[in-house]
């Protein structure tokens, strides 16, 4: 009966360590999983703030806003990675700034 006290405790111990291992693993993965969740949103937030930008210094240099994404795009040396993102432009009135909103599209 003895060995049998002996042996539960060093299975559990020689399970312990695999177990252990597997979870710091995992906590790992999701670890880096949200840090990449987290990038993309940053990169979609900062593409949105460029284009707010270049907007304003569209209005500042030529007293109004683009008319158009191409526009901004063209005369303002922005660039966007159309096969990340759609980016919805609407100008509606030259004193107003235009509606930005842009999403990242899916795989």
């Amino acid at each position: 009966m003895r060995r049998k006290h002996s042996l539960l405790p060093s299975l559990l111990r020689g399970l312990l360590l695999p177990v252990i291992a597997a979870a710091a693993l995992l906590f790992f993965a999701m670890a880096v999983n949200n840090l990449d969740g987290g990038r993309t949103e940053e990169d979609r937030r900062q593409l949105e703030e460029s284009l707010r930008r270049g907007c304003v210094a569209c209005y500042a240099a030529e007293g109004v806003y683009p008319p158009t994404l191409s526009y901004l795009e063209e005369h303002y040396g922005l660039q966007i990675d159309e096969e990340r993102y759609t980016v919805h432009y609407s100008a509606f009135a030259e004193n107003l700034m235009p509606d930005i909103t842009v999403l990242e599209n899916t795989p």
